[in-house]
């Protein structure tokens, strides 16, 4: 596993642990976020569980490359949903381009993983 793949592991895993607590322990500036969304808050639970998920994903897969794919892909599909309700929001484009570009670098460490292996 080359140095690469564990930078972007632990970019990725703190930025979205960091998107994922609000979420999940229910903070009212996040309910507020993600209700201009049209994001209930047990939808936003969820979402902020399947993040967390995600990130003990990509991090386990440190040790075990298939965890990391599976978890990458999820967590890129994941931010690609969020893009998109976004987009639908009508929000400027700075806020939907920034779950794209973790997609992106998302979709980029899975492919790492599966060429390290």
């Amino acid at each position: 596993m080359g140095i690469p793949v564990v930078v972007l592991t632990l970019l990725l895993a703190a930025v979205i642990l960091a998107a994922a607590v609000p979420k999940v322990v229910g903070q009212a500036q996040m309910r507020e976020r993600m209700a201009h969304l049209g994001v209930s808050p047990a939808r936003t639970q969820l979402i902020g569980g399947l993040e967390l998920l995600a990130v003990a994903g990509l991090l386990l897969g440190l040790l075990w490359w298939p965890i990391a794919v599976a978890a990458a892909v999820g967590l890129t599909l994941l931010l690609i949903g969020a893009a998109s309700y976004h987009a639908r929001a009508k929000d400027p484009i700075p806020a939907v381009l920034v779950p794209v570009v973790f997609a992106v670098a998302a979709a980029v460490l899975a492919v790492l993983h599966v060429l390290n292996a």
